[in-house]
């Protein structure tokens, strides 16, 4: 995968993009990522990406001109179509499950949104979609770009080091993850459920669903309406709620 980062300020991804998981994927071939400053597809000599909005109004809003310019050359780079997303706190909420379509996707094309936000006509004519990382507002674009990156990575093959890592994910099928325990089997009194000790494989996966279930009940239960339930862990949910009540 290709990924092409259209930013006011490239210096930040360098550290994140040069450690762990994203710096091996780069080196394998699986990802690739270039930082693209906008200010170098301005034509005046300040450099200048931004203007005071028609109407009156406070704060500044993200020059058109720059941005189509910088995109189309981006464009004109590459071989493939990218799928240009534009990240602003009005984009739709990002999720696992988009994580998993984007990493369907051969190019991306992330612009780092700042100011009070973009001239309109680049959502009407130049953007694909607006994904935000969720109800709040940052200071620009920059972050929610490296957690799409991030997360869209996990999903590719070869990536991590046991690819089954990411469909145990919380949140990959919309269950949370189960509890996991490591040596010692007791610590201070407080011992590793029994059935995870018993060899039993079966049993464990049982364990671990039932887990899944229960965790997602008790902190994101509204999480439980968007996914179908095995035969059976409908009864499992209402034992859930009677032991809670």
């Amino acid at each position: 995968m290709r990924v092409d980062i259209l930013t006011l300020f490239p210096s930040m991804f360098r550290d994140p993009f040069d450690e762990s998981m994203i710096k091996r994927a780069q080196k394998r071939g699986i990802l690739e990522i270039y930082l693209h400053d906008l200010r170098k597809f301005t034509h005046d000599r300040h450099r200048t990406v931004d203007d005071v909005p028609y109407g009156g109004g406070g704060g500044m809003i993200m020059k058109v001109e720059p941005l189509f310019r910088a995109v189309e050359s981006i464009r004109n780079q590459i071989k493939c179509s990218p799928e240009i997303i534009l990240l602003s706190p009005q984009g739709h909420t990002f999720t696992q499950k988009k994580a998993q379509e984007l990493a369907k996707e051969r190019c991306l094309l992330l612009i780092c949104g700042h100011y009070e936000g973009v001239d309109e006509r680049v959502r009407q004519h130049l953007i694909d979609e607006e994904i935000s990382v969720g109800d709040y507002v940052l200071t620009g674009g920059e972050l929610a770009a490296m957690v799409v990156i991030d997360a869209t990575a996990r999903m590719l093959p070869g990536v991590l080091g046991c690819q089954d890592s990411a469909r145990k994910d919380s949140f990959y099928d919309g269950l949370l993850d189960y509890p996991q325990y490591t040596r010692p089997a007791e610590f201070r009194s407080w011992k590793v459920p029994r059935v995870l000790l018993s060899g039993n494989h079966q049993a464990v996966e049982k364990w671990r669903r039932e887990m899944r279930i229960e965790a997602t009940f008790q902190k994101r239960p509204d999480l439980l309406g968007q996914i179908e339930l095995r035969p059976g862990e409908k009864d499992l949910v209402k034992r859930i709620k009677r032991r809670r009540n």
